[in-house]
């Protein structure tokens, strides 16, 4: 039997067609005016980006402009208004208008009654970070929040991009959907958050592409390519896009870009459906820069869904003018970290040796920081703004890190769930969880969060927070240990003198560049910045310090002549004995199959 068609008379297809083009109009009238921007790169060498932007007016005698001051996934106020020069406004028909700065990032435009405001201004970008700008004659980076200036208001409107590009750069690259208009180049996002999330490349990238249960990824290396692997790079990144769709269950993205930009830094950022990651060329071909390569895509890629979409309710909608501080970056930041050595090891692409030491290097890094026992994980996330981007050489003793405390906790809290649930639930339980509540326009608060892991668990779980992220109790690994039929490996004594300090040299002359606490140099009185000149009298070389140290035995008091701010100073010292650093993890030799088998259930590939 045919299927039934309905057929439409000649007055009811007239209706039809004119409800349509009414429900249309409307949507058209609904529908802000889009902002329109014009990048141009005349003279990239100089590394300047000409913009231009036209602004609708609404009528309104007067527009106020305004640029962010941060980037989301970057928690420092930045000032990227520090670059803009050059700003002037004008009408479509070319007629000047007024501009004045009336804040540090925005301006304030006469329109003179102009339906529409043309405003040009160039742009500085010479910052090579994954959150920045830079141009040169090789390619351009252009970052959302660094580079547009938008209008201040709280609508949301389309902002759409045409790019002019120099003739010796043949592509753009960016997540954006291309505007279908005969123009290449050409890009709109639907809202000015979209358009901070979409980095854009140009210039002549080598393009690598795959596709995912049909959904298009591409690797877009850019720099000096001929050390790079770029076949072998772009097949690991699938593995591990495959291995987080395997972890979450889907895609949350029509088409993923992994900007790679081969320099000799080591850098990334995430975006909803892209990351941009710096890379040193000769990584592909150092197995060790490879790994760290590898952990930094499944890092970024992670964030897809940990951030991007399920988030801390503070992260959204964005405030682009203000700090905006929450108390859970460690499970944005740190439970990603933990999920990079996850997705590595499920992937195949490190083994069970690789994932076990890169957890001891977090476990070492954490054991080794006196700030451990100031700063709780909570205010370390809500500090971001003042301390993680801002280190000093006091920060290892007042502070941590929330990525690598954060992935600890992860670490512990996953443990425990696979032993009071038996291994039939595991933190992967509780990010599916969560996101399935908390993703998109929600965001969770740090009370919903650990009341998702206690459900997960079958447990409340809040004495287990309280300790790890509250407070500044030293973690306990015990119970990770024993579950996996691991331990630390143990070393024999070590006696060798200690002095405790960090040392950089500087025109000739060794400096004193940290003083932990709880080392010999703490408590003498030695300083950060001291120069240090003779021990006992005899003159030390910049790179002498150690075998120098050799020459005495733990407990031997020295007498150091340091120089500092111009004054010869004596420092007496009594040096001590080198601590064990006995946080290598390493399978014990008497452990059960049981263990065994949860070790490999732990980090073994899927």
């Amino acid at each position: 039997m045919a299927p039934f068609r309905p057929v439409l008379t000649a007055r009811l297809l007239a209706a039809t067609l004119t409800l349509t083009a009414l429900v249309a109009a409307r949507s058209n009238a609904q529908q802000p005016a889009p902002i329109r921007y014009v990048l141009r790169f005349p003279e990239p060498r100089t590394h300047y980006i000409e913009v231009e932007g036209t602004y609708p007016s609404s009528g309104k005698p007067s527009i106020e402009l305004m640029m962010a001051v941060w980037t989301p996934g970057s928690y420092l106020v930045r000032e990227f208004a520090r670059n803009v020069e050059g700003v002037q406004a004008r009408t479509a028909a070319g007629q000047a208008l007024s501009i004045q700065k009336s804040r540090k990032n925005r301006w304030l435009v006469q329109t003179g009654g102009a339906s529409e405001v043309v405003v040009t201004y160039r742009l500085y970008a010479h910052e090579r970070a994954a959150r920045l700008d830079w141009v040169d004659d090789s390619y351009a980076l252009v970052n959302g929040a660094p580079t547009f200036i938008t209008l201040a208001e709280k609508i949301s409107r389309p902002h759409d991009v045409l790019l002019q590009l120099p003739t010796q750069w043949a592509r753009s690259v960016t997540p954006l959907p291309a505007v279908v208009d005969g123009q290449a180049h050409h890009y709109r996002a639907a809202n000015f958050d979209m358009l901070v999330d979409s980095p854009i490349l140009a210039g002549n990238p080598s393009v690598r592409e795959f596709a995912v249960d049909g959904v298009k990824h591409a690797l877009v290396n850019v720099g000096d390519t001929t050390l790079w692997n770029g076949a072998r790079s772009a097949a690991d990144v699938e593995r591990i896009v495959r291995a987080a769709k395997t972890l979450w269950g889907f895609l949350p993205y029509e088409r993923y870009v992994f900007f790679n930009i081969l320099t000799d830094s080591y850098d990334g950022i995430e975006h909803k459906a892209s990351t941009v990651l710096f890379a040193d060329r000769w990584s592909t071909r150092t197995p060790a820069e490879y790994h760290d390569w590898l952990s930094l895509v499944a890092h970024e890629f992670t964030h897809a869904w940990n951030v991007k979409r399920l988030r801390p309710v503070e992260l959204g909608p964005f405030d682009y003018e203000s700090e905006v501080h929450t108390q859970n970056l460690w499970v944005a930041e740190g439970f990603t970290d933990y999920y990079s050595w996850m997705l590595n090891g499920r992937s195949g692409l490190a083994s069970r040796e690789q994932t076990l030491a890169d957890v001891s290097a977090a476990i070492r890094a954490l054991q080794t920081t006196p700030g451990r026992l100031v700063q709780p994980l909570e205010m370390a996330s809500y500090d971001a703004w003042i301390k993680q981007y801002r280190p000093d050489e006091n920060s290892a003793n007042v502070s941590i890190s929330y990525y690598t405390k954060g992935s600890l906790v992860a670490l512990l809290l996953d443990a425990r769930i696979r032993r009071l649930t038996r291994g039939v639930k595991t933190l992967d339980d509780v990010m599916r969880l969560a996101y399935d509540r908390y993703s998109g326009d929600h965001g969770y608060t740090s009370a919903q969060f650990r009341a998702v892991a206690s459900e997960v668990a079958g447990t409340d779980l809040g004495e287990f927070f309280r300790l790890a992220v509250d407070g500044t109790a030293e973690l306990d690994y015990t119970e990770m240990l024993a579950l996996y039929g691991l331990e630390f490996a143990r070393e024999a004594p070590r006696d060798q003198p200690w002095l405790g300090i960090a040392t950089r040299v500087s025109g000739g002359r060794l400096i004193v560049a940290q003083v932990p606490r709880g080392t010999p140099a703490y408590g003498s009185g030695l300083d950060v910045d001291d120069e240090i000149v003779s021990i006992d009298g005899f003159p030390l070389a910049t790179n002498g310090l150690a075998d120098r140290l050799s020459q005495y035995a733990p407990a031997s008091r020295i007498t150091l002549l340091v120089s500092r701010h111009g004054e010869s100073r004596r420092v007496d010292v009594v040096l001590g004995v080198a601590p064990l650093r006995a946080w290598t993890l390493a399978v014990r030799s008497d452990a059960s199959a049981d263990e065994r088998s949860r070790l490999d259930a732990w980090i073994a590939p899927r």
